[in-house]
């Protein structure tokens, strides 16, 4: 008998015709009803059993967890809550679960709290909230790909291991296979990494940036899609030590060219989400909506999770530059009243979470594209303009999440690019091939870089960045 995913069994209308269905019981009530799911979409089968007639050793065996094997007709259901269900033919049981082990996880059919399933993150996949997450990431990264390939993009593999740090941060993971123990030493006591793997200090990559540019220089569209690492010691709701970056660049595009296609990719992917994944979307909008009445009524949102979704991919972002950001901020009630953690009391100040949600949320109420900052607070491959003082940057601001991209003009000029590097102290001999690329055939180009958790975490409207990654890695957490 062919095997059938829930998913397509419960949109069959092949009524009387039999079926073999696999899953994991979520359910078994009144020795009758068993609740079965796949994981191919957040709706069960029901699956009803003839007890009277069915081996009562094998009925006890199907238990919450259990995974088991049904085969029988496909029938108009006789009760409420669906369409179809499976009038059982056969059981078999392909993996039993003990009940009293079950009763110990967060696979025993109670209401668990997010962190309670963090902690037994390798089950937690099993729940309708961690499933529905899930299943629209996947949706959201195929989304990411379709986008740029029918865009005429192409994909870059960008080194996970690399010797630059292309944001000039340096919290940066070390790889190395020389001895901890006893690794060897310069004459000046220094660490000798000549003698390690690589030659040289080598760490795990922050961003596939610089790579992504080199080919963007010769491929004209690429983009990579990957995992990025900071050692960045930020033990928040936003942060991850871990994460996938999706990160495109296209030579001849200038700043208002790479706004157009951020915007155009993010509101692509929201939509491709909206489409395919409205049962997922309306478990995770009801358990928002159950979240929010525990909330003041000034904290509960103002908009449903998908007319949210909606909203964004049906209007403009607003552009505003920095400066004029700037000065909304400084007269605004909660900078005047000191409600800010951090005021803003003059020009340059590096924008910080609060301030970004309080420019989307409260005075454009719609997602905003900030551009042209300050040089200073900026890395160094950015676009100087004009004036001297800004670069060509942008970053987009999304509400309940603050900034979801990151992006710039990238400087061109060699001559330009020497200067910005030496006055931060970055030797031109570790980044000789990125140089390079300034003397055959310089153009203008843009690229920008997307948080892919942020992008799940606001498309599910969860509020934990660790709870849309099957397994974070933070401060003190690199279990599983």
């Amino acid at each position: 008998m062919t095997y059938i995913p829930v998913i397509d069994l419960l949109a069959s209308d092949a009524i009387h015709q039999e079926f073999t269905v696999k899953g994991w019981v979520r359910s078994f009530r009144a020795n009758q009803f068993i609740a079965l799911n796949d994981g191919s979409t957040i709706k069960n089968i029901q699956c009803v059993v003839d007890f009277e007639n069915m081996d009562e050793a094998l009925l006890k065996r199907v238990t919450t967890g259990a995974a088991i094997v049904v085969t029988g007709a496909l029938e108009e259901s006789q009760g409420g809550g669906q369409r179809v269900e499976i009038k059982v033919k056969t059981i078999h049981i392909e993996g039993d679960a003990d009940p009293e082990q079950v009763k110990l996880t967060i696979l025993s059919p109670k209401r668990h709290s997010l962190e309670k399933l963090r902690e037994q993150a390798h089950v937690r996949v099993r729940t309708n909230t961690c499933g529905a997450s899930m299943r629209l990431r996947s949706k959201l990264s195929f989304a990411v790909h379709q986008y740029f390939n029918e865009n005429g993009f192409y994909q870059a593999h960008t080194p996970i291991i690399t010797g630059s740090d292309a944001e000039g941060a340096g919290e940066m993971f070390r790889v190395s296979a020389l001895d901890p123990e006893n690794p060897p030493k310069k004459e000046d006591g220094s660490i000798d990494y000549s003698q390690d793997f690589f030659g040289k200090e080598t760490n795990l990559t922050v961003s596939g940036q610089l790579e992504a540019e080199t080919y963007a220089l010769g491929l004209g569209k690429v983009y990579t899609f990957g995992p990025t690492f900071r050692a960045e010691n930020s033990n928040t709701s936003r942060h991850l030590a871990e994460f996938w970056m999706i990160e495109p660049e296209v030579a001849f595009n200038d700043l208002a060219a790479n706004m157009d296609l951020a915007e155009d990719f993010i509101k692509y992917v929201i939509g491709y989400v909206l489409e395919h994944c409205q049962d997922d979307l309306e478990f995770l909008e009801k358990r928002l909506v159950e979240e929010d009445k525990k909330k003041p009524q000034a904290e509960r949102a103002t908009m449903l999770l998908r007319e949210k979704l909606q909203f964004v991919i049906s209007n403009n972002f607003k552009r505003v530059s920095y400066t004029e950001a700037i000065a909304i901020l400084r007269n605004c009630k909660p900078n005047k009243k000191k409600k800010f953690k951090y005021i803003i009391n003059e020009w340059g100040a590096d924008l910080q979470s609060e301030h970004e949600r309080f420019l989307v949320e409260k005075h454009f109420e719609c997602p905003v594209i900030l551009f042209d900052y300050p040089a200073d607070i900026k890395a160094f491959y950015m676009r100087l303009n004009e004036d001297g003082k800004t670069v060509r940057a942008m970053d987009i601001l999304f509400p309940g999440i603050g900034e979801i991209v990151g992006g710039s003009q990238r400087e061109e000029r060699l001559d330009v690019l020497k200067e910005k590097m030496a006055a931060l102290d970055i030797p031109e001999e570790e980044l000789w091939w990125y140089l390079d690329t300034r003397k055959f055939g310089t153009c203008v180009h843009s690229g920008f870089g997307l948080g892919f958790e942020r992008l799940v975490l606001f498309a599910t409207g969860m509020t934990n960045i660790r709870d849309v990654i099957p397994y974070p890695r933070f401060p003190g957490q690199a279990e599983f």
